[in-house]
Formats: structure tokens, C-alpha cells, sequence
């Protein structure tokens, strides 16, 4: 069970080198119960390492990282959040309900076929597509099919890699109206994004890695007044230019 009283995320002094190639340098960021925190950077800046790490996929080189209190390393860490990957890409011959039975499995959480049809529905997602063979979603389908699998797991956790990318506008808007209810739940929301849009919806703060470095953690609305901007995008090249 989660510990409430503790961080929901929290990154200590994270470090990770590949040969002499720095890509974290002295991480320290901590998520609480029931925040949205964007995770944000350009390509390189180290935003898919620090989610492996999270993920025990790759050990850090220095730091630790504890998920409501426990070591991310300890199994019981990783059965306090779900993660929906950036390329979700599902085995095509199953059908929607029996990956999703079988990803729920892994939670220890028994299907409810009403439940999915009903969260198929908020995401724009025809719940009769549950019944077909995957190898005939779209890439916006399959994206939705994970998230219907991570928000039916129940966990007090979120933890998704470029959840929107390649989207139409369409289902853009649903996954974020999903998000947001989520978030209404008291669910935490991590997830790492190259679309600021998405970042002024739906989070409480920002973090922003360039280089490996975390170089601002705050609201988005501190970050604009700091880099006297009218924009997100506007404030975050700002930021990225003085601090390469």
C-alpha cells in the first residue's frame, strides 16, 4: 500500500553516465500524492533515462529514487504505479479485452468488461474495437488501449513517456480529458512531453532536464514571469539557450 505521508516520487542526487557521456548529473526532484508533474526537455536531455531509472530498467550510477517511500529497485515499488510506454505497441494477434485482461493480471486486477467498455468510451475508443485482433489499431487506438489498461489497474501512480505523441487533435483532447479526471481522482501524474500545451492543461509544476541537469522546477506560470515570456514555448527555449 502506498504511504501517503511520503513523496510520491522522489529523485535524490540522481546520476548516469554511458562511458564518458554524462546523461544525469545531481537529479533532485520529488512528486507529492496527487500532483502532475511534466517532465520536459529536448531530445537527449535525458528525460527517457530518468524514467528507466525510475522503472528499475537501468541502475543509476549515483542517487537513489524511492516510490511513495520505497526504493524503486524493490518490487513493491513498481506495484504502486502504472507506466504506459511511448511506442505502445501490442501483440497484433490478441484482442483489445484479452490484452487487457492479461495486463491487469499483472496487477492483480480481475478485468470488468462493463468498467473497460465505460473508460473505452470517455477515450473515444468504440468498445467494440475490444473485441478485435490489435494488429488492426491505429497507433492513436493502441495508445488508448494502454492508458484503459493503466487507468483500470487503480494505482496511485501514473508514470507515461511521450503519452501523446503522434495523436491527432481528436484523440489528444480525449487522453487529456482522461488524464484530468485521473488527476481529479487523486491519481499522480508523471509523465515526460515535448508538447508544453499539454503540460499548461494538465500540471501543477514543470521540470525541465537539459543535459542531464534539472535547470527549473516550478509552476508554469513562474517560469513565464522568470523568462519575461508570453509563452510556455517561449519561456522553456529561453530557459534551454542560457542554460546550454
Amino acid at each position: 500500500m502506498a504511504d501517503t505521508a511520503a513523496p510520491a516520487l522522489a529523485f535524490r542526487g540522481v546520476g548516469k553516465s554511458f562511458g564518458t557521456r554524462v546523461v544525469l548529473a545531481d537529479v533532485d526532484l520529488e512528486v507529492m500524492p496527487g500532483e502532475a508533474v511534466g517532465l520536459v526537455g529536448v531530445n537527449g536531455a535525458g528525460k527517457t533515462t530518468l524514467l528507466r531509472a525510475l522503472l528499475d530498467l537501468s541502475r543509476p550510477d549515483t542517487g537513489s529514487i524511492e516510490v511513495f517511500g520505497t526504493p524503486s529497485g524493490a518490487a513493491a515499488a513498481r506495484a504502486q504505479l502504472a507506466y504506459l510506454a511511448e511506442r505502445f505497441t501490442p501483440p497484433g494477434f490478441a484482442t483489445g479485452l484479452e490484452l487487457l485482461r492479461y495486463l491487469l493480471a499483472l496487477h492483480e486486477v480481475k478485468l470488468d468488461v462493463a468498467a473497460a467498455e465505460a473508460q473505452a468510451r470517455a477515450l473515444d475508443l468504440d468498445p467494440a474495437a475490444l473485441l478485435r485482433p490489435a494488429r488492426h489499431y491505429s497507433k492513436g487506438m493502441a495508445q488508448k488501449l494502454g492508458l484503459l489498461a493503466c487507468v483500470l489497474a487503480r494505482r496511485p501512480l501514473l508514470v507515461l513517456d511521450e503519452p501523446m505523441s503522434g495523436l491527432d487533435p481528436r484523440a489528444r483532447a480525449h487522453f487529456k480529458r482522461c488524464l484530468a479526471d485521473q488527476k481529479a481522482a487523486g491519481v499522480t501524474l508523471f509523465f515526460s512531453t515535448h508538447l508544453l500545451a499539454d503540460v499548461e492543461a494538465l500540471c501543477d509544476r514543470i521540470a525541465v532536464l537539459e543535459g542531464g541537469r534539472l535547470v527549473y522546477v516550478g509552476t508554469p506560470a513562474a517560469l513565464l514571469m522568470a523568462r519575461g515570456a508570453s509563452t510556455l514555448e517561449e519561456a522553456f527555449l529561453s530557459l534551454v539557450d542560457a542554460a546550454a
